[in-house]
């Protein structure tokens, strides 16, 4: 039976968004939650981004205007989060 995961991001940007791409081949649910900072702007960032959005892994961010990432509360977050069997904070 597949999992439900949720990715933290937070300070080690690129090392979680390549983290969650890889645990896609587990054939388990992962989301991304990209948490109180934009997306810094690098090349290897914005492959991983890119590469998210390809393999429809849901993406979210509680910070406006952070690429294209749908944004949700800092509240929602954490409504949500209980609804996973691993939360992976990065």
């Amino acid at each position: 039976m597949a999992k439900k995961i949720a990715v933290l991001v937070r300070d080690r940007q690129s090392e979680a968004l390549r983290m969650a791409i890889g645990i896609i081949l587990l054939d388990d649910i992962i989301e991304v939650y990209i948490l109180d900072k934009k997306i810094e702007e690098t090349e290897q960032n914005q492959l991983y981004l890119e590469t998210i959005q390809d393999l429809e892994i849901k993406a979210y961010t509680n910070v406006e205007g952070n690429y294209t990432i749908e944004y949700l509360p800092t509240e929602e977050i954490a409504r949500q989060l209980s609804d996973y069997d691993h939360v992976l904070a990065y």
